[in-house]
């Protein structure tokens, strides 16, 4: 089986050769036998390459890797493919965080005016991506990677159709945790998830029929045992009734979250250029200390995630098991190998809505429960939402459609909607701005 990753310079890439390497120990059945990456910039590529034969090392049946020289190339007989692009790359990421800090409103990657910002230099190119895919690999599987994850999936749906599947690691990490919470094995239990990327609600984790949620929510020790119980707190949690993604912590308690940004010394994009550049110099450097150096960097990137919304709760260090890195990278093995080998699971994925939520279009991109098989991804029956929770889908579905509008049709006043009618953007005014700071 061929995999291609597109983005193949990108940090996170050995991960998902890790993920590969395990694979290729227990010898598994339609394991991956070619690792294709390819990337606009060469340089990083090469040092990602050097990583990944550091890891290879002693693995007997590991894949072999081949770089690229071009997209077609690339794309060329492959049966999967990981799309991981970063437009703009981490510079890119810097300035579509500071500037809707220097406007008074919250800046980060996926959430917010920045989101909408990447957004908007991001479409037109994963459609491009999805075009060349329909042409040189139409029987290819696109598991799409790229932020922000769900909009850029809907974007490249309308090329792709079903063959196009968003994935994040986020649910996968809140479900481990709460079962880990409740002293459950995660494999045993059902759950009900629902939402958009970066936008949604466990509802439910039963075991043997029983719905565990309510138990988990009432006990305020337990609740403290993992990070979103730290981050929500059990008072609000009960309110709510249930366990919000991690990034909701930026609608919920979006004053505290836009001070502790705006006190930090440095945006999360800025730690992550700065920390970036220097490991691919070093590692450019001394290619055989690169694995060694990509380690240390991971381990150090892990520590710090959402460390704003941390010290925004209170300030707490993100438990030892949360740090292996291991998330996403296993969400795409295990669905590969589900529609590879008609092996069916389930996994909480970035689909077509179909008829999940009635208020929202067939077509529309929700994160939700599927069950997984060679016939792609299917959506699971779910519960209703609460009327906050459809609110909110809603208001950022809108946001997200007039983004790929404005991408895609050049329409400015579709921008300008998009910015402003975001809940963490409080004025047109503001939104204008914003756009303006940005050349759009």
């Amino acid at each position: 089986m061929r995999l291609t990753i597109l983005g193949g310079g990108g940090f996170r890439v050995p991960l998902v050769h890790r993920a590969l390497l395990d694979d290729a120990r227990r010898d598994a059945p339609g394991r991956c036998t070619e690792l294709v990456l390819y990337d606009t910039d060469s340089a990083r590529m090469a040092v990602i390459a050097s990583v990944l034969g550091a890891q290879a090392a002693g693995v007997a049946g590991a894949p072999a890797v081949r770089l690229a020289a071009g997209l077609d190339e690339a794309l060329h007989g492959a049966d999967f493919v990981f799309s991981a692009i970063r437009v703009g790359g981490t510079s890119g990421r810097v300035l579509d965080e500071r500037i809707p800090l220097a406007e008074g409103v919250l800046g980060q990657e996926t959430v917010g005016a920045g989101g909408v910002l990447y957004g908007l230099r991001t479409v037109l190119v994963a459609m491009d991506i999805a075009e060349r895919v329909a042409a040189v690999a139409p029987d290819a599987w696109v598991i799409n990677f790229t932020n922000p994850a769900g909009m850029v999936t809907e974007a490249m749906s309308a090329v792709l159709g079903e063959r196009v599947i968003g994935i994040c690691d986020s649910p996968v990490g809140l479900v481990r945790r709460a079962a880990r919470a409740l002293g459950v094995e995660q494999a045993g239990a059902e759950f009900d998830y629902l939402g958009l990327n970066h936008l949604g609600w466990l509802r439910s984790l039963r075991v043997g029929g029983v719905d565990l949620l309510p138990g988990l929510l009432a006990d305020e020790a337990a609740l403290a045992t993992f990070e979103e119980g730290k981050l929500f707190g059990a008072r609000w949690l009960r309110a709510l009734g249930a366990l919000p993604n991690e990034y909701l912590h930026y609608y919920y308690f979006r004053r505290e979250t836009f001070a502790s940004l705006r006190e930090a010394p440095q945006t999360r994009g800025e730690f992550l250029d700065r920390q970036q550049g220097d490991f691919f110099e070093r590692a450019t450097a001394e290619p055989h200390r690169a694995h060694e150096l990509w380690q240390h960097a991971r381990l150090q990137r892990e520590e710090t995630y959402m460390a704003e919304s941390r010290a925004a709760s209170g300030g707490w260090q993100r438990d030892s098991c949360d740090l292996d890195g291991g998330g996403y990278d296993q969400v795409a093995l295990a669905l590969m190998r589900a529609i590879a080998g008609d092996e069916s699971t389930r996994l909480i994925l970035n689909v077509p809505n179909g008829s999940t939520v009635p208020a929202l279009a067939p077509h529309a991109i929700i994160e939700t429960v599927c069950d997984v098989s060679a016939k792609g991804a299917q959506p699971l029956p779910s519960a209703p939402l609460r009327e906050d929770q459809l609110g909110l889908m809603l208001q950022l579905k809108a946001v997200e459609r007039a983004t790929i509008d404005a991408a895609v049709h050049e329409d400015h006043d579709a921008a300008l909607r998009a910015l402003a009618l975001h809940p963490l953007v409080d004025s047109p005014a503001v939104a204008a701005r914003i756009l303006e700071r940005a050349g759009i």
